[in-house]
Order: C-alpha cells, then structure tokens, then sequence
C-alpha cells in the first residue's frame, strides 16, 4: 500500500480492516486488525478458544473392596485469591482403574491470562451411580487423588497432551502411588473455521453532490441481549457505485457471540453499506440482514440481495442497491495453538526505564523503590505477570534483560545495557529478571534522557538473525517506562523497520506522566505508523498500556497488555504462509 498523502486517504486506510501484505500474496487469512480496534472500542473481551479437554489415568487407587473403583473427574479453575471455581464434569467409567473417560470438559483459553486448573478424581459409591453427576456432592464420594497445571502447559506441549501425577488434596505428602493423569487438548470446530469472502455492490445510491460515493462495508453481529457489535469493515472504494472490495477472512470466533456459541450458520449478521466522509460523519448508503448461510446460498445461486433503508416514516424502503458474493470458501484456519503447539516460541525481552525522573530508589515515593514489605513496584508487577504468561512459551527460559537512560559504573550514560551487569545479556527465568533488576537499582545511577530507539533496534537485530537459523521464533520485547519519549522520530522508524520482523512490542507507562504521545506508537485507530522516508509499517506491533489505567480496573496488566499479541503473531506468521510442523502421532 502507497504513502498517505492526505489526512482524508488516511482516515480511509483506517476505515479498512484488511492486513497490508504483499499484493501478489496469495494468503488472503491475513489477521483482520480492525477486528481487535471494535472489539476493544465496543468495551468487549478478548477472543478466546473454547478448548475441549479429553481424560484419562492409569493405576488409579482401589477404594472398593469387592470390586474395582468407578472414578469421576472434577476439572476447576483455580481463581487470584485461591478459591476453586468448577469447570465440568466427566462422567462415571464403573470398575476400571484405568478409565477413559468419553465426555470432554470446554474450557476457554485465554492467552493473555494464566489459568491453574486442578483436576479432582473421586470413586463414586455405587448408591449414585443412576444419579445425573452434576447433582452428585463430592463429599459424599471417596476421593482418590488431584492434579494440577497450567492450561498453557497443556496447549503447548507436543500433540497437546499432559501427563500429571496424582497426589493427595493439595499436593501433600504422597504415602503411595495413586497413579497418573493425562489431558488432551483440541480446539474446537467453531474455533477454527474460517470463511474467507468477497463481497461487491451494484447500482448504489449516490449520496455525494460533485462526485460519487465512496463506499465501505461495516459487518455486525448479534450480541447476547439484543443489539449488534460491528466486527469488520472493508476498505474504501473511492467513487464507485459499482464496488468490488477485497476478500476478507472472518472465523466463526469472530462471528459468534463470546458468551455462547450458537450455530453459525444462524447467526445474523447486519451488513451496512456507508459512504465515507473524512469528518467522520458517514451516510448510510442501505443496510440488509443476511446470515453466514444467506451469503453462501447468494454466492452458489449468484444472486444479489437488496439494501433497504428507513424512511421518515419508519417504514423500510427497499433499494436498487444490491449486495453480491463473487467469493465464498470455507477453510481451516491455523490458529494460535496450531502453532505453539507445534514447536513454536515466544521469545520473552525486556528492558526497564533508569531515566532519573523515576527518582530515588532509596525514597519511597521513587517508582524504583523496593519495598522490603515485598510489595511489589510497577516495574516488578509489570515483569513478573507478563513473564509468568510468556515464560511457557520459551523452551529454554533464558531471557534478554536490558535498562537504558542510565549511567554504568564507567560513567557513560548508555541507552541499552545489560541489566545483570555482565556481558551476556541474557538471565535465567523471570526470576533471573527480577533479582538482575534489583541489583541494577545498586550499581547503575538514573540519568536520561528517555530514548527508545537503541533497545528496539537491538531486539529487532535479535529477531532478524533469528530468521537465518529457524523461522519458528517470535519475539515479544517489554518496555516499562515512567516519561515520555524524546526520539518519537527515531522510534516511530525503528518500528517500522521492526515490523517486517517477527517481534511484537509491549509497553507499559508507570507514574503520573501525560503519555498522550505514546498513544501513537499504538496503532489502535487504524493508523499506520510511517518512518522519516515515507515507508508505512507493514503491521502493527506496539501495544501501550498505562499502569495508572490499570490498576484503577479491573483487568490485569497481563490482560490489557497481551490481549492483542495472538493476532500480531499470526498476523506476521500467515502473511508468510508459514504453516505450524507437520505433528507426529505416536
């Protein structure tokens, strides 16, 4: 896609949610960015995948004298404050002490949260066993071990399958062996499918006065309650009555409602057709409701459906207008999981803010200072919960750890030196961050001034020489910061330059900063960042979250900030056409 001359062309681009790729690409799944911008400006959660997760044991214990037990599982999801929230039900396999059990238990998967779940194993006596297990009481059943994990070390393990060996309630001390647990994890069906669609326009309606309309497409969907929450749009077809846009990818994830999921194909979407205006102020052209189906049977019998508009009088009024399907291709989408799973990395970086107007770590008003309470600051929140989620994805947990706008104990004010103080840059586990963080609070004076440009060009040169040895890395660098930044330019070019890479950027802003600017770097309204030479990044990979926000809510740094890292990374990934290894079965 060309340089933005104009603000109005611009505006336009941020009208389209399609990816800008490589027009000769024949990947049309590309990650739809202006899905996520909807999502979050309509105040809506992330996307998850529903999970299906399948049981089974072996040397499960005998709690029955004349026969074998008849075992349960009870999944739970293990809340912030300890308390145990039930997930569902297996149901009763009699006399085997190495059950496989048929009925699978959905979970959602969120990737930006951890999620501790804790599987309970109980023989249910034989006086219950013509009793629905959802009214059984637990305590009423022999209890015969529990296992414990996270979700993402589920997913990300070959095949997606754990085993887990039983112990008694709470991980106390095992007398005996009471046998193993395995999970398997599978996506489901719903969140895999994709349609992949072209839609077009005939005779529209000219709304402009010295020039036909520029129209674009908006696509809604039903939301529990009533109402419609857009989750797509085309680009802009400057004066064009007769527009042909290009193929979007929509996932049945992005189609169904996120608290339940109903059967797609009657699912109703509202597709309406808008003039575009640069104020902002589109006029609506006609609108129609069709369901995914609807548009499939338009496309197979290449038939157009007519927008309607209200009158004055509420009543509709059918138009000449019609809506057309050149393209309708159901495919399987890889996801996320598909890739992790397979043998793909988060590589985890981070770098920390030593600019003075931190102040003093040794006062207690300092954003640096450690409390020996073990309250944690923002900059160890920040680096302990988004390196508890990442850490899973990383075989080899060792970690890129840097500081910059700080003096070293040479003298020289340095924009990007190792945190541990050593010339390796790298630390053992999100520990290893925290305790070379500590000592870097002793040994380095805060200076300035606030320069991002050094640090992301060192974990962009990381990622790029990453790409001659295996291209199944990706790299997620964290920067926390408490001012402004004074090379925006520089910056602005070094991500541009970055976005080609596989690297994704997260930062935070700790303290009480005016960090409107920083807002640019987030290319959240559609805005494509552009370097000093006219080049436009090809994707977008920042996502900013101020603290101050954070912690008056109540989503979770790790929440804000990697809600959006999924769709970056397969963004980049399908861009390539760089498909998850082929998985061996065993």
């Amino acid at each position: 896609m060309g340089l933005c001359h104009s603000g109005v062309r611009g505006g336009k681009q941020a009208i389209g949610g399609t990816s800008q790729q490589n027009p000769n690409s024949n990947n049309n799944a590309a990650h739809n960015d202006a899905v996520d911008f909807f999502f979050k400006s309509n105040g809506q959660e992330a996307l998850f995948t529903q999970v299906e997760l399948s049981l089974s044991a072996s040397n499960l214990l005998d709690r029955d004298i004349t026969s074998k037990s008849d075992p349960m599982v009870v999944l739970f999801a293990k809340k912030r404050d300890g308390k145990l929230e039930e997930v569902g039900r297996t149901e009763v396999i009699l006399n085997n002490l190495n059950p496989t059990w048929i009925q699978k238990i959905t979970i959602a998967y969120q990737f930006e949260v951890v999620q501790p779940l804790v599987f309970q194993i109980y023989d249910v006596d034989t006086s219950y066993h013509n009793k629905p297990v959802k009214s059984l009481k637990l305590e009423d059943q022999d209890f015969l071990g529990e296992a414990s994990c996270v979700l993402s070390e589920i997913v990300t393990r070959h095949n997606r399958t754990l085993t887990i060996q039983l112990q008694n309630r709470n991980g106390h001390g095992i007398l005996r062996k009471l046998g193993a647990l395995t999970v398997h994890a599978e996506e489901t069906i719903a969140s895999r499918t994709a349609v992949e669609i072209t839609l077009r326009c005939s005779q529209l309606a000219n709304k402009d006065l010295f020039s036909l309309s520029d129209p674009f497409l908006r696509i809604s969907r039903m939301v529990e309650g009533g109402g419609y929450v857009p989750i797509c749009k085309t680009e802009v077809v400057n004066n064009n009555l007769n527009p042909v846009w290009r193929p979007l990818c929509l996932s049945w994830q992005k189609v169904v409602s996120l608290t339940r999921f109903t059967l797609i194909q009657e699912n109703p979407l509202v597709i309406e057709c808008f003039d575009f205006n640069s104020s902002g102020n589109h006029v609506l052209i006609g609108k129609l409701q069709k369901s995914v189906a609807d548009l499939e049977t338009l496309h197979r019998e290449k038939n157009g459906a007519n927008f309607v508009i209200q009158t004055s009088h509420g009543h509709e009024k059918v138009l000449k207008g019609q809506l057309f399907v050149d393209l309708f291709l159901e495919k399987e989408q890889y996801s996320f999981l598909d890739y992790v799973s397979s043998g793909f990395e988060l590589n985890f970086m981070v770098a920390v803010d030593f600019t003075a107007s931190n102040g003093n770590p040794r006062n207690p008003d300092s954003l640096h200072y450690i409390d020996p309470s073990g309250r944690l600051n923002s900059y160890q929140q920040a680096i302990l919960e988004v390196g508890q989620v990442i850490q899973f994805y990383d075989s080899d947990r060792r970690f890129p750890a840097w500081g910059f706008g700080g003096k070293t104990p040479a003298g020289t004010i340095s924009h990007c030196f190792n945190l541990n103080g050593s010339a390796s840059f790298e630390v053992e586990g999100v520990e290893g961050i925290m305790a070379a963080y500590a000592s870097a609070l002793h040994n380095i004076s805060l200076s300035g001034p606030t320069l991002f440009g050094p640090v992301i060009n060192t974990a962009a040169q990381i990622a790029g020489h990453s790409l001659s040895n295996n291209n199944s890395k990706y790299f997620v660098l964290l920067i926390i910061t408490d001012g402004v930044i004074t090379d925006m330019q520089e910056t602005k070019d070094a991500l541009v330059r970055a976005s080609d890479l596989p690297l994704s950027i997260l930062i935070v802003g700790v303290g009480g900063a005016d960090f409107t600017q920083m807002e640019i770097l987030d290319a959240d309204n559609g805005q494509r960042l552009q370097s000093s030479t006219g080049r436009m990044a090809t994707r977008d990979i920042v996502q900013f979250v101020p603290m101050r926000e954070v912690n008056s809510g109540q989503i979770s740094v790790v929440q804000a900030l990697l809600e959006e890292l999924p769709g970056q990374f397969l963004t980049y990934f399908r861009s390539r056409d760089i498909k998850p290894h082929a998985r061996h079965v065993c």
